[in-house]
């Protein structure tokens, strides 16, 4: 059964085509610049990659472009459109709504339009691919898979905040946790490379790219997550600021005589990583930067290391032990030398890393722990179009 799995934002799209039978990816693509005078379409297929550039009016237009692309007598990976047999979005928010991936219905559809506050980024966006997708592909199940679905088993003593409760009652202002498809997924891919049943361990996976997160897994069920009501909260990464000072921030918005649409830019786009370092994100530079003495360099990686260093004991805490860690992600599957850095002096805990292992396993599954490690710990390749794929694949099945 192939599956078609989006990725929508307001001005940009992401596909992939997968065959859910073999887990193969037959196709994936790329269209950016949606609305604007000039747009890329970008996508490889068989191989080889293509890149066109035109305008993309709308979200329609474009998702019939993919059409086009996936039938197209040269570089297609199908015969005909009828053979994709569903589509699975992705869906940045659920809000305390959505618990698991479901059908699209009108009601689905209008309850996720409600939770626009929330995530007035990325909604929008979503809800435009599914409107498109329905006009394209009229009749084909839709499914939509919710970045904070996972983690709505989180209790209210790790998801409420201190301030006054009416504002959660009113404005739905709680902890939700983001990264649950990937945390989901790695944590079953890592438990069955150790030959265990993921809700059997108690399991903390690091989610490490631009975007990061970890998560508190225990027999099966998440329950906590560094991330909060937005994707700002927790751990330093790439532009984002991660755990703050609330009052801070204030004193920084007085100051600077700073407006909430100009801290919302600092905090999203000028922080994190780069805010640190003055530029730098990939930590590949930021590593280069730190041997080459660079002390904002120093910096920044000694901060991200030391916030996931954080994380990792506390959650760890919380669960009374862990069973197994997870590195996945950008950062978590290749930066041997930030998993080096975040897992020094951690013996305390049960994690004792065979180096070596550690310093030649990148973007590949593989054990890092040294053998009877009380902790055995992991790389883990993520997969969220897969994960993505599987759930639909499930809920279009089931009877």
């Amino acid at each position: 059964m192939k599956i078609l799995v989006l990725n929508c934002g307001s001005s940009s799209l992401k596909y992939q085509l997968i065959d859910v039978d073999t887990q193969a990816v037959l196709t994936k693509g790329l269209l950016e610049r949606i609305g604007l005078a000039s747009g890329i379409f970008s996508y490889t297929s068989k191989g080889e990659k293509h890149v066109t550039e035109c305008p993309i009016p709308t979200h329609t237009e474009g998702l019939q472009m993919v059409m086009n692309a996936l039938v197209d007598p040269v570089t297609g990976v199908i015969g005909s459109i009828k053979e994709v047999s569903a589509v699975g979005h992705r869906f940045a928010h659920g809000g305390e709504f959505f618990k698991q991936s479901v059908l699209i219905t009108p009601q689905v559809l209008e309850q996720a339009r409600s939770l626009t506050d929330l995530a007035p980024l990325h909604i929008p966006g979503n809800i435009m691919g599914v409107e498109a997708m329905g006009t394209v592909l009229p009749g084909v199940p839709q499914v939509a898979v919710f970045d904070t679905a996972f983690n709505l088993t989180i209790e209210p003593k790790n998801y409420l905040y201190g301030i006054p409760y009416e504002y959660y009652e009113q404005y739905g202002i709680r902890r939700y946790g983001f990264h649950g498809t990937s945390h989901r997924f790695v944590a079953k891919k890592g438990a069955k490379m150790i030959g265990k049943y993921w809700k059997d361990l108690k399991i903390i996976t690091c989610h490490l790219g631009s975007g990061a997160s970890i998560c508190a897994i225990d027999h099966g069920k998440s329950v906590n997550n560094s991330m909060g009501m937005t994707s700002l909260e927790g751990l330093t990464m790439g532009s984002r600021c991660g755990d703050i000072d609330v009052g801070a921030l204030l004193y920084l918005m007085e100051k600077a005589n700073l407006s909430v649409q100009e801290t919302n830019d600092i905090l999203y786009k000028k922080s994190g990583l780069v805010g640190l370092t003055g530029g730098a994100q990939d930590m590949r530079d930021i590593w280069a930067g730190r041997n080459n003495g660079d002390q904002r360099c120093i910096y920044a990686f000694d901060v991200f290391a030391q916030r996931c260093k954080k994380y990792i004991g506390a959650f760890a805490a919380q669960m009374n032990g862990c069973d197994l860690l997870v590195f996945t992600g950008g950062i978590g599957e290749n930066a041997w030398f930030m998993r080096h850095a975040i897992l020094q002096d951690m013996d305390w805990l049960g994690i004792d890393i065979d180096m070596e292992l550690n310093d030649h396993t990148s973007g590949v599954d593989g054990i890092i722990s040294v053998p009877g490690a009380r902790v055995t710990t992991a790389v883990v390749t993520t997969d969220e179009e897969l994960a993505i794929a599987i759930d639909t694949y499930k809920i279009i099945t089931a009877k």
